[in-house]
């Protein structure tokens, strides 16, 4: 091959792995940002923290609530009977996310009998959103506001699509006072395990829960 002809080709393989490069190099430093999404506010029939670290959803829910987007604010139940037992048994009171959420909402100005919580308790978002679902089965057209993580919004938005369908309709919102940083997402310990859980759930979700449910 002559020379001139062999360094065109090794040329094009170096541009080839160049922007093969330059493509995971992008997706390394935006994937914690692309996996945020959240949708202009509307009322609707509730606001639903969805499960995870108290206070933040349970804050952003009640700042939600106050301006007036919903008049009811609903919590999950946590299947935690495992972990109940292993405190009952040391004698200490384990309290729950559900109650956690329920302080933090009523401090902030959410009246106790705008606050709902779910039954029989759930163990991961697909769960959640089946329950929201039959909840919403006799309300025609109604709207919940889904208040999560950052980092959970996207997954959030694809399972509810694939679980409950575009009716009725979730809005989707995260909690800003969260200590998360998507955009510098591989900082952190905390940040690195958030993201890989998401991607995770998404392939999973596109997959159809090829894996077996548990908590998320």
């Amino acid at each position: 091959m002559p020379i001139k002809h062999m360094g065109r080709r090794l040329f094009g393989l170096f541009f080839i792995l160049l922007l093969i490069g330059s493509a995971t190099v992008w997706a390394f430093r935006n994937v914690g940002r692309l996996l945020v999404v959240e949708d202009p506010l509307q009322r609707a029939r509730a606001i639903v923290i969805l499960s995870g670290v108290p206070p933040y959803r349970a804050m952003e829910a009640a700042k939600i609530y106050k301006q007036g987007w919903s008049p009811e604010v609903w919590l999950f139940t946590d299947d935690s009977r495992g972990t109940d037992e292993a405190f009952a048994g040391l004698g200490i009171h384990h309290i729950s996310e559900e109650e956690y959420d329920q302080q933090v909402l009523e401090r902030l100005g959410v009246p106790k009998a705008a606050i709902r919580i779910l039954k029989p308790s759930t163990t991961n978002t697909a769960s959640e959103f089946q329950q929201i679902g039959r909840e919403l089965q006799n309300l025609a057209g109604a709207k919940v506001i889904l208040v999560t993580s950052p980092v959970h919004t996207r997954r959030s938005r694809l399972i509810w699509r694939l679980v409950v369908g575009d009716r009725p309709q979730a809005i989707l919102r995260y909690d800003d006072s969260e200590p998360t940083d998507p955009q510098h997402w591989w900082r952190t310990t905390k940040d690195v395990e958030a993201v890989e859980h998401e991607v995770l759930g998404l392939i999973d979700a596109r997959l159809g829960f090829a894996v077996k449910p548990g908590p998320d």
